[in-house]
């Protein structure tokens, strides 16, 4: 994606620490890393082995089409290994964008059905969180979520996962896929909620990515949700949106990938600068960046170039980002007093 700053505002994006709070492990895949799995798995796959046809085979029609590809390319992650190399590749490319820390959304089920058992996958994450804050100097945390058309073996095997073998940067647990399936699974995700938080994970799932303010609503009342990925079909309910701003619950808002997956039709027409005039809280995320053709700081240029932020709403996000994630208390005031600094002498 290109989007039009100016050299002072480029240099601004560039310098602002960040934080990425809504990123994917597979999604986070760049090109050339899926080109090496591709090579590296050749059989059974359906994703390209060009780079030419694999940014045509990342153009979705809608959610469902990016749900199958993205499922094509899960397929490809078949060893521990092939973890760790998804992991240590998001962290390269992170670090020149000025990010410093990241919870990255892990799918335990994807790799279960595999065959990768529980602590060879928990070893691979451990393993690359040390080499990515070591080689690359960004600092990983992990969120472990559950497919939501997957039901209950998947809520089941995510949550065991959690509990029994999770790795010693696990910080979260959430849900993603397609929204409009959890229904007939309500009772299994709300158990498998209850059950990691009460082991101390913090609730971060998807809502009001796909579906209205309902699936916003279920999180909040059924899952006890601390943060929110999307959320932006909340502003099509007026009582959730005074609820949101009262209680100042962070949602993660990834404007490329609502474009990407055909929720919005234009970058313009996003909710972002609607939801920050409502007073929520909102941070800025990319999701699954190399799939869309974006990255965390070209999310940035979008904020600025095609949806109006100045510098000072640029340097808020990124201070929303650092408040709302899960980062010990010292690491977040170390944070924010580099973005303050930054701000003051831009």
């Amino acid at each position: 994606m290109t989007t039009m700053t100016t050299p002072d505002l480029e240099t601004f994006i560039a310098a602002l620490p960040k934080v990425e709070l809504h990123v994917h492990l597979v999604g986070s895949a760049s090109v050339p890393t899926v080109l090496e799995l591709a090579r590296r798995h050749p059989d059974g796959t359906e994703v390209p082995r060009t780079e030419e046809e694999l940014r045509r085979f990342y153009t979705f029609r809608d959610f469902p089409h990016f749900a199958r590809v993205y499922t094509a390319v899960n397929a490809l992650v078949r060893e521990p290994e092939d973890v760790a190399t998804l992991v240590l590749g998001l962290a390269r490319d992170l670090a020149p964008q000025g990010a410093r820390y990241v919870e990255l959304q892990v799918t335990p089920y994807a790799h279960h059905v595999v065959g990768m058992p529980m602590r060879e996958v928990t070893e691979a994450l451990d393993l690359a969180a040390r080499r990515s804050a070591a080689e690359h100097g960004v600092e990983m945390a992990y969120i472990f979520d559950i497919p939501g058309e997957h039901g209950e073996e998947a809520a089941r095997i995510t949550l065991e996962h959690a509990l029994q073998e999770p790795p010693a940067a696990l910080v979260g647990f959430g849900i993603g896929g397609i929204e409009q399936e959890r229904p007939k699974y309500r009772d299994a995700y709300r158990a498998a909620f209850a059950a990691a938080r009460a082991a101390g994970l913090h609730s971060v799932p998807h809502g009001g990515e796909m579906s209205g303010p309902e699936t916003i609503w279920e999180v909040i009342e059924g899952y006890g949700a601390e943060r929110i990925g999307h959320g932006i079909s909340c502003l099509a309910d007026s009582r959730l949106v005074a609820h949101l701003r009262e209680t100042q619950l962070p949602l993660d808002v990834c404007p490329t990938s609502n474009l990407r997956t055909g929720q919005i039709a234009r970058l313009a027409d996003h909710p972002l600068p609607r939801m920050l005039e409502e007073g929520l809280y909102v941070t800025l995320n990319s999701d699954d960046p190399p799939m869309f053709a974006t990255t965390l700081a070209d999310e940035y240029r979008v904020a600025a170039e095609v949806l109006g932020l100045d510098r000072a709403g640029l340097a808020a996000l990124a201070a929303n980002g650092v408040r709302a994630s899960y980062l010990p208390e010292p690491r977040k005031q170390a944070l924010l007093a580099e973005i303050d600094e930054l701000t003051a002498g831009s």
